[in-house]
């Protein structure tokens, strides 16, 4: 009885509230809190409204070399245009986005103390980044660790070679969800269904509607549990006055 009280507890409080919806995250470019941005420059303009970054992190999200990081995503020679635009996108989102609250983990690395894990991204989103990149060449699957850093920029490490895109990721579901260490997440949703996040878009954030749902399903569902749980703790009770 006692262990189904402490998991009734744990669920309790554990549920995701609605001041995950509009937050950033702890990590190394990020606002204390999201608001206003009028100048965001280019592909993260999306965000201005109302953006966890500022306006010299995204100029130097379109850098090929961004200074950010000191990551190079050319490592395996210069990368297409139309592949290109995908990570600058891809930057603009993680740097920018604040309604990634639902999918913040702790992050136990030098440069930031939170990360996202597992964001469930739009069918479109990742198939159309996958297309565009699979004539380029990587010569790594995750691309968050393994590198050689020995100059101050990433460099392929020795054991490895460039190789096409199709034949380090054969599909949008492995790029997506190896690239960054299970940061996203690949599913079968398109944007009008609201269930997945937007790397791109114009106009109003739609990921604010989407962040909401999640919590919204959470916190469904951590309130079904501890009623199972409170029936079972009270049968478990009553059977040991018997």
């Amino acid at each position: 009885m006692w262990a189904v009280l402490a998991l009734l507890f744990a669920l309790s409080s554990g549920a995701l509230s609605l001041d995950k919806l509009n937050m950033c995250m702890d990590a190394k470019h990020h606002k204390i809190e999201p608001g206003p941005e009028g100048k965001l420059y280019s592909q993260c303009a999306p965000w201005r409204d109302n953006a966890c970054c500022m306006a010299n992190t995204t100029e130097g999200a379109h850098n090929d070399s961004s200074y950010l990081y000191n990551f190079n995503w050319e490592h395996c020679g210069p990368m297409s245009d139309q592949c290109k635009k995908h990570f600058i996108q891809d930057t603009c989102f993680y740097e920018c986005s604040p309604h990634l609250g639902p999918w913040i983990q702790k992050a136990d690395e030098g440069w930031r103390k939170q990360r996202i894990l597992d964001v469930p991204l739009c069918k479109e989103d990742c198939e159309s980044w996958w297309e565009d990149c699979k004539n380029d060449f990587t010569c790594k699957t995750n691309w968050h660790k393994g590198w050689d850093w020995s100059t101050g920029f990433n460099r392929c490490p020795k054991d490895s070679k460039c190789r096409n895109w199709t034949e380090v990721y054969p599909t949008p579901k492995s790029m997506c969800e190896q690239i960054w260490s299970n940061s996203y997440l690949y599913t079968t949703h398109i944007k009008s269904t609201g269930r997945c996040m937007q790397l791109w878009f114009t106009g109003e954030n739609p990921n604010r509607k989407v962040a909401e749902y999640y919590i919204k399903n959470a916190q469904q569902r951590q309130t079904v549990a501890p009623t199972i749980l409170l029936f079972l703790a009270a049968t478990s009770f009553s059977g040991m006055m018997y």
